[in-house]
């Protein structure tokens, strides 16, 4: 249990590790965020598709199956519309010359929610895979990590621009990723109950990574470098076949 909490904090605090590379070496070129948003989509297409789906059929059944992705789907469509969260690169609030710095700050906030409340369900993904076998769960934290530093750069940056001090900064950034191991918690104590809840928790940890990676990573990837991207894609597919 231990263990399973470090390794979803580690994954939370990839976020904090997105500030920390915006402080040290500012905003990443467009080519890194594209191969690297590539690869974390094929990671999570890959686990969803030959791990995640599978697992929670042989748990659940299918029709738990079906339910659960269609429930991880829908709440991060509902959390978008609820609490949108702007990724680094969106172009909102980035570079604009009247762009007032309390308006940066209240942007950076903004994309703190955003991502904090994002993230639960992002940590029960990871409780309900480790629920299953150790290593899926650690397969989903490690997608989860490389998702993650993007957005502690979406939400450093504006902090940081807006002028407020970069140790306040990184904490806040660091912050938003620590509500992955609450949902880490949720998930454990939930799939604890029976093999049908872990199989609609892996088929509910499907669903939203296929709407992360489809709403999220694979247009803001292309939107910076689109050969970069679909290079990523592939090279994250295939790791995530081999650890799948």
């Amino acid at each position: 249990m231990l263990e399973i909490m470090l390794i979803s904090t580690a994954a939370g605090l990839s976020t904090g590790l997105g500030g920390l590379l915006v402080l040290f070496f500012g905003r990443p070129s467009a080519k890194l965020l594209s191969a690297m948003l590539g690869f974390a989509a094929g990671i999570m297409l890959a686990i969803s598709a030959f791990d995640l789906m599978p697992e929670a059929v042989e748990m659940g059944g299918l029709a738990i199956a079906i339910i659960g992705f269609l429930l991880g789907a829908g709440l991060m469509y509902l959390l978008d519309i609820i609490v949108p969260h702007i990724h680094i690169g969106s172009g909102e609030g980035e570079g604009a010359p009247d762009y007032e710095q309390s308006k940066m700050i209240k942007l950076g906030y903004f994309i703190f929610l955003g991502i904090a409340l994002h993230n639960l369900p992002e940590g029960l993904a990871i409780g309900a895979g480790y629920s299953a076998s150790i290593r899926l769960g650690a397969a989903i934290a490690i997608a989860l990590a490389l998702h993650n530093v993007p957005e502690g750069m979406a939400t450093a940056a504006p902090l940081i621009g807006g002028g407020m001090g970069k140790l306040k900064a990184i904490g806040l950034t660091t912050l938003a990723g620590l509500m992955t191991p609450v949902g880490t918690a949720i998930g454990l104590a939930l799939t604890s109950i029976s093999t049908q809840f872990i199989g609609l928790f892996l088929a509910l940890a499907a669903g939203a990574m296929i709407y992360i990676v489809s709403d999220e990573l694979i247009p803001q990837s292309h939107a910076f470098h689109s050969h970069l991207a679909n290079a990523g894609l592939l090279g994250g597919f295939l790791l995530g076949m081999v650890i799948a």
